[in-house]
């Protein structure tokens, strides 16, 4: 590889015949780091994606690769390999040569022969051997695998890829995504990765950019950004959630906070500063509800269960709004008492406060 690459966007802004793509995005990605850019689709990230490649120039806005701002560097100079969300391998070559044909305008890394370099390649994607076959004889999972050999096989600075495991079933996803991990850590090198699987994107990364209508709404290493999530769009968007909007209706001291009413009921939630009568939006977990109602307890009526295997999602109905509990075991009531540690609740927003955090346990 060519050697240290950090990434950095600062203001970058897009727009495709009026319509704004991306607003005023800046993102830093350190040299090593597995980066994900997740949304839902139109929130930009892909537009991120393309503008970071090449394939795009922002309207304004500056990317640069290490200190080397990018402005006019055409996307063959810019030391990327990418990984497209449709494979794009030549049907008319082997496997050897689609591997192969990422060397056709570079010196093969370390002096090796191409020869050499493809089978390396196809031994750390676990298809040593392959070099013969044609494309259309793989599965999806392998097409995939060697549309990444191909993508490393000039050794690039910086890997991007583009929701490269839309097309495959949730098991080849989940196992392609754990190879692929593995191989960004073996070599080091940094990746931006574009996906709109949540869940796919916790597991995976180093650290995520939650991206919504063009703008970046929070970034941060996977378990803060799913515990402390910064906005209303982040807690909903990232993972289930219950959000719960009401009034603060009391203070107490600086360690009791302050009693948020919702509905008919009154949540106390330590650490909030917010004057009485403001409107407060926060977010408990599924797995943070129990069945032990305790200080923050409330009564919700059964509408739906669903088994999973290691749990149960029950959805209930409370106050006329839909909230979500894990429970270990089928609940047989139709009613149940439920509630919450006031620890584990987490406020993303609160009028007339500064910053009001509820940080949850460690």
């Amino acid at each position: 590889m060519g050697g240290v690459t950090s990434l950095r966007l600062r203001g970058v802004s897009k727009s495709f015949d009026g319509v704004t793509a991306l607003r005023d995005v800046s993102l830093d990605v350190a040299d090593g780091e597995f980066f994900t850019l997740v949304g839902p689709s139109g929130c930009g990230k892909t537009t991120t994606l393309r503008a970071i490649a090449g394939f795009e120039s922002p309207d304004s806005g500056q990317v640069r690769f290490g200190d080397r701002e990018m402005a006019g560097v055409p996307p063959e100079d810019r030391d990327v390999g990418i990984v497209f969300q449709n494979y794009a391998l030549f049907s008319h070559m082997t496997v050897g040569e689609n591997v192969a044909y990422g060397l056709r305008f570079r010196e093969t890394p370390g002096g090796q022969s191409k020869a050499a370099r493809v089978a390396d390649l196809l031994e750390l994607v676990d298809l040593p051997g392959f070099e013969d076959r044609n494309p259309d004889e793989l599965s999806g999972g392998q097409r995939q695998r060697v549309a990444l050999a191909r993508a490393l096989a000039p050794g690039p600075d910086v890997l991007l890829l583009d929701e490269p495991m839309s097309a495959l079933d949730a098991r080849l996803r989940q196992d392609l995504r754990t190879q692929v991990k593995r191989i960004q850590s073996d070599l080091g090198i940094t990746t931006v990765y574009v996906t709109h699987d949540q869940e796919e994107a916790l597991a995976v990364s180093d650290r995520v950019a939650v991206m919504n209508d063009g703008r970046v709404e929070q970034v941060g290493r996977p378990e803060d950004v799913y515990r402390r999530p910064n906005t209303r769009f982040v807690a909903e968007f990232l993972g289930e959630n219950n959000v719960f909007a009401g009034e603060v209706d009391g203070r107490g001291g600086d360690d009791s906070g302050a009693t948020v009413r919702v509905g008919g009921a009154t949540f106390r939630l330590p650490g909030l500063d917010a004057p009485e009568g403001s409107e407060v939006v926060f977010c408990v977990r599924p797995e943070h509800l129990t069945r032990d109602a305790g200080e923050n307890g409330f009564e919700a009526s059964v509408e739906t269960v669903e088994f999973l295997g290691e749990s149960f999602r029950v959805h209930l109905d409370w106050a006329g709004s839909s909230v979500t509990l894990r429970a270990p075991e089928r609940p047989a009531e139709d009613t149940l008492l439920v509630g919450f540690d006031p620890e584990d609740a987490h406020v993303v927003s609160a009028s007339g406060s500064g910053r009001a955090v509820v940080e949850e346990r460690s």
